[in-house]
Parts: C-alpha cells; sequence; structure tokens
C-alpha cells in the first residue's frame, strides 16, 4: 500500500477516495460495455469479459495519465483521477440534462428532421456540457484547473469574445 501511495504522491489517507473511486468507475464502465454486447449470455461469461475489458480500460487510462501528466498542471499525481472522474461525471451528466430540455423545448425525432434533431441534440448536450464541466470540477475542488480547459475550449469554438 505505501508504494501505491508514493506512485500517486498521495500523503493524507482520505486522497486514496480517488484511486478508489476511480476503480469503481472503471469496473462499472467495463461491466456495461460487456452487458451492451453480452446480455443474454451466462454470468461467468460476462464477469469474464467484464474482468478482460477493466484490465484493457484499465492500461488505456494509465497510458493516457503517463501522456497527460507533462501537459496537465497538477500539485499531484493523483489529482489526474479526479480530473478523469469530473470528465466522466460531466460527460454522463450533460446527457441525463439535455433530454429533459429537448423534450421540453417540444424537440422530438417525431416533429423533425432526423439530422436536425441530433444536431440540435448535441448543441444542447454541449451547451450543458461546458456549465456542467466547471461546476463539477468546482464539486471536485479542481475548479482553477477546469475554468482554465473551459477557457480554451470556448476559444477553439470561436467565442473569445465572450471571455473578455
Amino acid at each position: 500500500m505505501e508504494t501505491f501511495k508514493k506512485n500517486w504522491e498521495i500523503q493524507k489517507n482520505w486522497q486514496l477516495i480517488f484511486p478508489i473511486l476511480g476503480i469503481l468507475a472503471l469496473i462499472y464502465s467495463s461491466y456495461k460495455l460487456v452487458n451492451a454486447f453480452l446480455k443474454e449470455f451466462h454470468i461467468l461469461l460476462v464477469i469474464g469479459a467484464t474482468t478482460v475489458i477493466f484490465f484493457v480500460l484499465l492500461k488505456l487510462t494509465l497510458f493516457i495519465f503517463k501522456k497527460l501528466e507533462n501537459k496537465w498542471k497538477v500539485d499531484y499525481k493523483w489529482e489526474m483521477i479526479r480530473i478523469f472522474l469530473v470528465f466522466a461525471i460531466t460527460g454522463t451528466s450533460s446527457l441525463f440534462v439535455g433530454k429533459p430540455v429537448i423534450k421540453l423545448l417540444g424537440i422530438t425525432k417525431e416533429n423533425l428532421n432526423i439530422t436536425v434533431y441530433w444536431i440540435l441534440y448535441i448543441i444542447i448536450g454541449l451547451i450543458f456540457y461546458q456549465i456542467l464541466l466547471v461546476t463539477t470540477g468546482w464539486l471536485f475542488g479542481q475548479f482553477k484547473f477546469f475554468w482554465e480547459f473551459e477557457k480554451k475550449m470556448l476559444r477553439r469554438f470561436g467565442l473569445k469574445r465572450f471571455l473578455d
């Protein structure tokens, strides 16, 4: 355990919550992926496939951490897990927030061309994603990182004038 704490630069035991949450999120994601394709199969096959997908996702995540370690300015490595969790929560929740908003506006697949519907759905999702990203980042104690990330994203969308 001490080696794990040293590798992730964990000084206090409460900081272990982020690696634990990260592992739980990877297990859940692995299960959801396997369940999408192997829903009707035996439980042992689902558990085995979930285990394999978990290790693949873990290797991919650790590879991405290595690549982003120098690019993202964080004080400790464990904060990268916190940032990844914020991205995961924000991406998922923006979809859940976007669906009711689309329905509230009266936008359905039946009353619009399917292409227009999906374009509007993506635009509304992106709007809520921007708001939720900064809010969730603030809740996880990473407001500064996500505010800078948000400003960079808005500049790329050509919305620089809203930042000044």
